[in-house]
C-alpha cells in the first residue's frame, strides 16, 4: 500500500513540496482550508480590474523563482527601478545610478539624499553582488535603521527613501527588520527586476500547480488539529497520514507550539481607480511623511491587463490604522488629493484587503536550514517562510527541503 503523505497548507511552500516529491515519485495529497491555491498570494477578480492581495511583487533575480518558474511564460512586467518621492505637493525621482546613468547626474542633485548617499548606494550595490546569499545572511544581524547608519547614510536618504520604500516590504514602521533581510533584498533588486505576471500574482502558484500531475488538492479541507500522525478536519473528519507536512505556520494547528512563534506583520491594502493615472509609469511612489499611505503604484501602469474597464488601477499601502474601514477610506483618498491635485473625489474605492498573516518577523533569519531542522516530530515536516525569513523564495526554499526530508526518511539507514 502507496504511504499517504499529507500537506497541510496550498501555499507556495506546499505547493513546491507536493511538486518535489511527485518528482521522488510520490502522490501527495493536500488539503487547504480555502477555495484555491496560493495562499497569501491571490488574485481577485472584480469589476473588470485584477486585485492582488496586498502589493505584492516578484524579483526575478529569486533562485527558487529561477528553479520552478517559467518567467517568459508569466509574461511579466517590470517596475521601473527606482521610486518617485512625494513630499508635500513636491516630488523627486530617485533613480539607480546603476541602471540608468544617464539620469544619476540628475538624481544628485535631488532633494531625496546627499551626493555621498548615491556613491554609497553604488559601493554598497557593487559589495553585495560579490556575496553569496548565504554569506549576507551568515553576516551578524543588525537592525536594519542601525546598519544603514552605521553604513554613513544621511539622515536625509534614509527618512526619504530608506524608510517609506523598505517599510513597504518589511511591513514595520521602525526598520528593526533585519539587515541580513535587507541585504538579501536589496542584492535582489540590484541583480534582478521587480515585475508582477501580466494576469497577477495569482499566476504564480497558478504555475506550480500545472506542473502537478500526481497530487490531489482537497480544498475548503481546514485543519484543525494535528495529533501526531492524526490529522483532525474542523468538518469532524479524522484522517491517518504517513508523513504529514505542515505548511501553514504549526501552531494553527499543533498546540503544542501555540505561543514559540512571533506575530506576524500586517498590513492594508485599498484598491482605488481614477480616470488616469497621475504617475504616468510603471513605478512605486512613496509617502516619507508620517500619513497613513506609505506606498503606491498604479497597477495598470506596469500591466495593462490589471484593468479591462479603461480606468486606471491604484494599490495604496497602509502599515497600520485603527480607523474604521469609511473612515480609512476617506482619510486616505484625502492624503491621495494632497499629493496629486486630484480632488478626492474623484478616486473611485474599489476593495480593500486586511491582511493580518502578511509576512513573520524573525529575530535570526536565515536564508536556509538543513533539511532535519524542518522535523517537528515523528513523521511531521515543517514547511513555510517563517522558517527563514518572509519572501517568495524562502517560501519556496522551505518547501523544497521539507519534501528533500520526508524523501530522506524512507532511505534505508544502513
Amino acid at each position: 500500500m502507496e504511504d499517504r503523505i499529507y500537506i497541510i497548507g496550498a501555499g507556495l511552500a506546499g505547493l513546491v513540496a507536493a511538486l518535489e516529491l511527485e518528482r521522488a515519485g510520490f502522490s501527495p495529497c493536500i488539503l487547504e482550508a480555502s477555495d484555491s491555491v496560493g495562499g497569501r498570494i491571490k488574485t481577485d477578480k472584480l469589476d473588470g480590474f485584477l486585485l492582488d492581495h496586498g502589493f505584492q511583487v516578484l524579483n526575478t533575480a529569486y533562485p527558487e523563482a529561477q528553479r520552478y518558474l517559467d518567467l517568459n511564460a508569466l509574461n511579466l512586467r517590470t517596475f521601473t527601478p527606482g521610486a518617485v518621492i512625494f513630499e508635500g505637493e513636491d516630488f523627486y525621482l530617485l533613480s539607480d545610478p546603476a541602471r540608468s546613468p544617464l539620469r544619476a547626474l540628475a538624481m544628485a542633485f535631488s532633494k531625496v539624499g546627499t551626493l555621498g548617499d548615491k556613491l554609497k548606494i553604488l559601493k554598497l550595490t557593487r559589495s553585495l553582488k560579490n556575496l553569496s546569499n548565504e554569506e549576507i545572511f551568515a553576516k551578524p544581524s543588525l537592525p536594519t535603521h542601525q546598519y544603514l547608519k552605521d553604513y554613513g547614510f544621511s539622515d536625509l536618504i534614509i527618512s526619504n527613501f530608506f524608510k517609506p520604500f523598505f517599510r513597504g516590504i518589511f511591513l514595520e514602521k521602525y526598520l528593526n527588520t533585519s539587515s541580513r533581510i535587507f541585504e538579501f533584498v536589496f542584492k535582489m533588486f540590484a541583480m534582478g527586476h521587480a515585475a508582477v505576471p501580466e494576469r497577477g500574482m495569482g499566476e504564480i502558484p497558478a504555475m506550480i500547480r500545472r506542473q502537478l500531475g500526481k497530487t490531489q488538492i482537497y480544498f475548503n479541507s481546514k485543519v484543525a488539529q494535528v495529533e501526531g500522525k492524526t490529522i483532525h478536519l474542523e468538518n469532524g473528519e479524522v484522517i491517518e497520514g504517513d508523513r504529514i507536512i505542515v505548511a501553514v505556520q504549526p501552531d494553527l494547528v499543533m498546540k503544542q507550539l501555540q505561543g514559540q512563534f512571533s506575530s506576524p506583520q500586517s498590513v492594508i491594502n485599498l484598491y482605488f481607480s481614477l480616470q488616469n493615472s497621475f504617475l504616468g509609469k510603471p513605478i512605486i511612489g512613496l509617502l516619507p511623511g508620517d500619513g497613513l499611505v506609505n506606498n503606491l503604484v498604479f497597477m495598470d501602469d506596469v500591466s495593462k491587463t490589471y484593468s479591462e474597464n479603461g480606468r486606471a488601477l491604484l494599490s495604496v499601502t497602509v502599515l497600520e490604522s485603527s480607523l474604521g474601514e469609511k473612515e480609512l477610506i476617506e482619510a486616505v483618498k484625502k492624503e491621495l488629493e494632497e499629493i496629486s491635485g486630484v480632488h478626492s473625489k474623484y478616486f473611485q474605492f474599489v476593495k480593500s484587503y486586511y491582511i493580518q498573516h502578511a509576512l513573520p518577523f524573525l529575530e535570526d533569519p536565515k536564508y536556509s536550514i538543513p533539511m532535519t531542522e524542518c522535523k517537528i516530530a515523528d513523521h511531521v515536516y515543517l514547511a513555510g517562510d517563517y522558517l527563514l525569513h518572509g519572501s517568495i523564495n524562502a517560501a519556496m526554499t522551505s518547501g523544497r527541503i521539507a519534501a528533500e526530508a520526508v524523501i530522506h526518511s524512507y532511505m534505508p539507514t544502513h
